[in-house]
């Protein structure tokens, strides 16, 4: 796969895949760039050494699968530049791989090899978890109607990867035509270090004045750099996954930082993403 930046989606023939490749499609217009379709698979342990027969149609179908997803890009956008790419390797370790070149990597929400109650293939699940780009998760629900309806929705709590968040949807909003609504949600004081002492007791309209200072920072400058862009932020009290969940209804991207202020070092997936990519009704990005 060439070094240059491309939008890189996986597909499995799924539709949840195609709808993925739409997605991505669209993005590599928004980007000028081009748009790299990726299948892999690997023989099934079960039939040992694979004879000729069985290996020459396995490739014939994984070779159709990319010819169905390359002309359904095509249809989507007329002239986009698409090159497919079949891998005898781990679907996400693939991805993962070519994570390291892509501006983007796109999945659908779940693949043919999921149970149907799963909310979250495992390829989306190791991708968010270990890629080396943004990643986005797209949804083939129908949207609910929401007040965000239409607009790019991003979660902001003042950490590094909030703000890696934010440049992305700030990118998704100008690429789209869209408003951005920044949304930072808070609860009560939580301990940012070893022997941080918490008060026993806080007035809940300091606390809310302290979480509104830090939003302000948080979107200080942002509205400089982009002026075209219809910029909004709200503050909510709550908890942060059910909030955001709640608040990108109807909306055309959810978009949330791999980890946050108040999660642990050594987790590689926060709380609020994970249950954003699980649950939430619209494309969700994944932003380290």
């Amino acid at each position: 796969m060439n070094s240059d930046p491309a939008i890189v989606v996986g597909v499995d023939g799924s539709p949840a895949s195609l709808e993925a490749v739409a997605w991505a499609a669209g993005d590599a217009v928004a980007h000028r760039c081009r748009l790299d379709i990726v299948h892999a698979f690997v023989w099934p342990a079960m039939y040992g050494p694979v004879p000729s027969p069985f290996d020459e149609g396995v490739r014939e179908a994984a070779a159709q699968t990319l010819t169905v997803a390359a002309d359904h890009a095509r249809a989507v956008a007329p002239g986009l530049e698409v090159r497919t790419h079949l891998q005898l390797h781990e679907p996400a370790e693939a991805l993962i791989a070519a994570s390291r070149h892509a501006a983007t990597v796109v999945v659908g929400h779940r693949g043919h090899g999921g149970f149907t109650s799963l909310l979250l293939g495992s390829v989306g699940a190791a991708l968010a978890a270990h890629a080396a780009c943004p990643v986005v998760i797209v949804r083939r629900e129908d949207r609910p109607a929401g007040a965000e309806e239409g607009r790019v929705v991003v979660g902001v709590d003042g950490s590094h990867d909030a703000e890696a968040a934010l440049q992305f949807a700030f990118e998704q909003a100008t690429y789209r035509g869209a408003g951005l609504t920044a949304a930072h949600v808070y609860q009560w004081p939580v301990s940012t270090g070893p022997g941080d002492m918490l008060p026993l007791v806080y007035d809940l309209d300091d606390l809310r004045e302290d979480e509104q200072r830090a939003l302000s920072e948080s979107m200080a400058g942002w509205a400089g750099k982009y002026p075209d862009v219809d910029m909004r932020h709200t503050l909510i009290r709550g908890r942060p996954a059910a909030v955001l969940t709640e608040v990108s209804a109807g909306a055309e991207l959810l978009v949330v930082g791999s980890r946050g202020r108040g999660g642990f070092a050594g987790l590689l997936l926060g709380s609020v993403s994970q249950a954003a990519i699980r649950h939430s009704a619209c494309p969700v990005a994944v932003v380290r």
